[in-house]
């Protein structure tokens, strides 16, 4: 998983994690995901860059401002990578079942 190196920094901050939360409803502007952030609008350019670097957030000119959104891609492939753990702890739980039902009377 060579984008994990900007992926896992980006959403170790608060505030990224707000802004990714924020966005969950649907697209908005800078000025529209600053709105109650304890952050300025700048900052909150700022930790969008650092998401739309690591492939979390993508955007688009609207008129005069840019909208962002989640990027389906990049939430896609953190979900995969972190699936690849839940698909091998439930091998392991089967496998432990199993072993179980052969060792019963």
């Amino acid at each position: 998983m060579a984008y994990a190196n900007a992926l896992f920094p980006a959403l170790a901050d608060p505030t990224r994690r707000a802004v990714l939360e924020r966005l969950r409803a649907g697209p908005l502007s800078v000025g529209e995901i600053a709105r109650g952030l304890p952050v300025s609008r700048p900052a909150v350019s700022q930790h969008l860059k650092v998401l739309k670097d690591a492939g979390l957030v993508s955007d688009q000119a609207a008129g005069a401002r840019r909208v962002y959104h989640i990027d389906p891609h990049g939430l896609g492939a953190l979900r995969a990578w972190l699936d690849q753990f839940w698909d091998g702890a439930l091998a392991a739980f089967k496998q432990h079942v199993e072993a179980g039902e052969e060792r019963a009377p």
